[in-house]
């Protein structure tokens, strides 16, 4: 059974810089989709950036192009999300999913998720 756990979180300054990371058991990611998504109190999952499919294609929330990147790192069966120039609207608990392909990386293409990690970005 695939399970994920994400870490790299924690509270950083506006313009700082996290890395994320996503690291399966019990399954390979290399073949699958995984997504990054955050949430804010009130609100629902947002997909921050996903690779759609097996190829390796991504998709990045436009709110973050620029800034954050996704990468594979296949010999630790782990994704990372590297999150440069932190804005305080980045601010929330971030999960990792994964699934079998593809994805428009919208919450519902995934039943596989991580536990959540916090990302803070203030003053």
């Amino acid at each position: 059974q695939l399970q994920l756990v994400e870490s790299g979180g924690g509270w950083v300054q506006p313009g700082g810089s996290l890395r994320l990371s996503c690291t399966a058991s019990g399954s390979s990611l290399d073949y699958l989709i995984v997504g990054w998504f955050r949430q804010v109190p009130g609100e629902g999952r947002e997909g921050v950036s996903c690779f759609i499919n097996s190829a390796g294609n991504t998709l990045y929330a436009e709110s973050v192009k620029g800034r954050f990147t996704i990468v594979r790192d296949s010999p630790k069966n782990t994704v990372h999300l590297q999150m440069n120039d932190l804005k305080p609207e980045d601010t929330g608990v971030y999960y990792c999913a994964a699934d079998v392909p593809p994805s428009n990386c919208v919450q519902a293409d995934f039943t596989n998720w991580g536990q959540g990690i916090q990302v803070t970005v203030s003053p």
